[in-house]
């Protein structure tokens, strides 16, 4: 197949993610979902391996990428089946992410399967928004297994109840993905027969073969070393504090024998993540799965490749992700995982970033704003009131590179949502915003600016209690030269209520009338 037609191939089957993302959007209940696009879809080979995926959550995307092939190899797939589940440990992220994934069968033949992922705000867990300080995983929600919620066409009335808890919100979320789920099914099934069997089959080897040659060709610019970097967590919310995670990037030629890959048979560029010597996981919440470590080692990589490489499964095949077990980055059940999936990832992209930027300086950005600065609140159901539950993630600066400045008030890296409007904010939840806007003046210095964080000021109609993990409160994002108090380093966040300071990590109980505000990082500064 030539170039073209393959290119046609690869942007058919990523539009089967967009429709089942756009069907996601426009069912789904929650804000969280349909305002702030809190999912990803993507389809995957018979095997697990990745096909396609739309531009939505690179956490999510990455992370399904690394561990599907797992998740799928353990069941017994028949046709109308769909399952789901939210088990970090099982390929899941954190326990609101629940994914559901549906195979397609054509000619009684299982040729691919469909999946989405999105974030629920009330999962069960311990807080209002089920982001608590926890330190164990069963506090912070329900733990699914992966788990037939239709089988054979049949939907198990059971475990449905069991995730919706009688929310009208949750049962209209989860009907949302079940059916962005058989929308991807009949598209595919579609998709395939109009190539026949055995043309699709060709057509994902050769997408995976020119994935590989694209990334191989990017990778090309890395000069081979070993180059090493290292960043800090500010705490884990129980008490541990400037949490290590440390990395050491080898960028090597590897022997190759000709092929679709590499039809000539020379040395290809082989790049391993070691993440010996970070520090182990800790009490706190901001350990992670390897799954989450993968999907932001695969963002910093994808980033640096042409913007024309599919995304699958071929296209990470030249990346090994390495970390000992019960470290930061490889932790085990029940280590609790509700902020490694947004701190825990964000911060690795900096490390990632700053290893790389001590091999092609010119072509690696300083540090953003390195947190989600997620905020997650309610309060159960009073007498005039029903219950509520609110989550959201707010952006910051952007760090600057040798290209220019960066750019303000943003999401970064491993997040892609957008803010909750303070329209549908307002209407949902017995809040109002009293300000939002940029946070002038604080990117970091240097011949280009960092972008600035965000001010978002929260007053509360009722009473709520409120948990906050944030990042980059105490360690500031740096700038290129990467040293402590530069003028180039974005200036940290702060959390205030009513104008006093709140810890990074931390939950409490507001009144009517309290007002929260959130003053995000910006990002760090470049020096040519």
């Amino acid at each position: 197949m030539n170039p073209i037609e393959l290119g046609i191939f690869s942007s058919r089957i990523e539009s089967v993610c967009d429709e089942m993302g756009a069907m996601l959007k426009r069912a789904a209940f929650s804000p969280n979902i349909k305002d702030r696009l809190d999912f990803s879809c993507a389809v995957f080979d018979a095997q697990g391996g990745l096909c396609a995926q739309a531009a939505h959550i690179p956490v999510h995307l990455g992370s399904m990428a690394y561990a599907m092939a797992d998740i799928v190899s353990q069941l017994d797939w028949q046709p109308g089946d769909m399952v789901v589940l939210n088990d970090p440990y099982k390929g899941g992220t954190h326990l609101p992410d629940v994914t559901l994934v549906a195979p397609v069968f054509v000619e009684d033949e299982l040729l691919c399967f469909v999946a989405n992922r999105a974030h629920h705000a009330n999962i069960g867990g311990s807080s209002p928004g089920s982001m608590p300080i926890s330190s164990h995983l069963d506090q912070e929600g329900i733990l699914i297994e992966p788990s037939f919620i239709i089988r054979k066409g049949k939907t198990d009335i059971d475990i449905m109840s069991a995730l919706c808890r009688k929310s009208v919100q949750a049962k209209g979320d989860f009907s949302a993905q079940i059916s962005a789920n058989l929308a991807g099914v009949e598209r595919l099934a579609l998709l395939i027969e109009s190539f026949t069997v055995a043309a699709f089959k060709s057509l994902v080897a050769e997408l995976n073969a020119y994935g590989r040659k694209l990334a191989l060709s990017s990778l090309e610019s890395i000069p081979n070393g070993h180059y090493e970097f290292e960043d800090y967590l500010d705490d884990d919310g129980q008490g541990t504090e400037r949490i290590k995670i440390r990395l050491t990037l080898k960028v090597s030629n590897e022997a190759q024998g000709a092929g679709l890959a590499d039809p000539v048979g020379r040395n290809n560029k082989k790049v391993v993540l070691d993440f010996s010597g970070t520090d182990q996981q800790v009490p706190g919440n901001i350990n992670c799965p390897l799954s989450v470590a993968a999907a932001a080692a695969f963002y910093v990589f994808r980033c640096l490749m042409p913007p024309q490489t599919p995304a699958c499964a071929g296209t990470f095949s030249a990346i090994d992700i390495q970390a000992p077990k019960r470290c930061l980055l490889h932790a085990e059940y029940p280590a609790a995982v509700a902020a490694g999936n947004v701190e825990t990832s964000t911060r690795i992209v900096d490390v990632v970033l700053g290893a790389l930027a001590q091999a092609i300086p010119d072509l690696i950005p300083s540090a953003s704003h390195g947190s989600m600065n997620n905020v997650a609140m309610g309060a159960e159901a009073e007498q005039d009131y029903p219950r509520w539950d609110y989550y959201e993630t707010i952006g910051g600066g952007m760090g600057a590179s040798a290209k220019g400045d960066g750019l303000s008030a943003v999401q970064t890296h491993m997040t892609n949502t957008l803010n909750t409007p303070i329209e549908s904010l307002e209407l949902h939840y017995p809040l109002r915003v009293t300000q939002y806007g940029i946070r002038q003046n604080s990117g970091g210095k240097g011949d280009y600016t960092g972008g600035d964080g965000i001010v978002r000021e929260i007053e509360f109609m009722r009473p709520a209690q409120v948990t906050l993990l944030t990042e980059r409160r105490v360690l500031a994002p740096w700038g290129n030269n990467n040293k402590v108090n530069s003028d180039s380093n974005g200036q940290q966040g702060l959390n205030l209520l009513n104008g006093n300071p709140l810890p990074g990590k931390t939950t409490f109980k507001t009144v009517p009338g309290d007002r929260l505000r959130i003053e995000t990082p910006g990002g760090g500064g470049y020096l040519k």
